[in-house]
């Protein structure tokens, strides 16, 4: 096949691998251990997993619709 026939080019593609690993992290951030009816576990409110985390998938959403718009040369 002939590369103008692709939609995408290798930039988007790099791009959009970039996007999903932020994204991955953000999920990774937002993981841990919870509370149970036994034991209260207050890191489950801690900053990183309900702000840093949420803006760091947000910030990777952005980016892979980014990549997706970005028009390749």
């Amino acid at each position: 096949m002939d590369k103008n026939n692709f939609a995408f080019g290798r930039t988007n593609f790099i791009l959009l691998a970039i996007g999903m690993a932020i994204v991955v992290i953000g999920f990774i951030l937002m993981a841990g251990g919870g509370s149970s009816q036994e034991a209260y576990n207050p890191e489950i409110f801690s900053a990183r997993r309900i702000k840093v985390a949420p803006l760091v998938c947000l910030f990777g959403f952005v980016s892979m619709i980014y990549a997706v718009v970005h028009k390749s040369k």
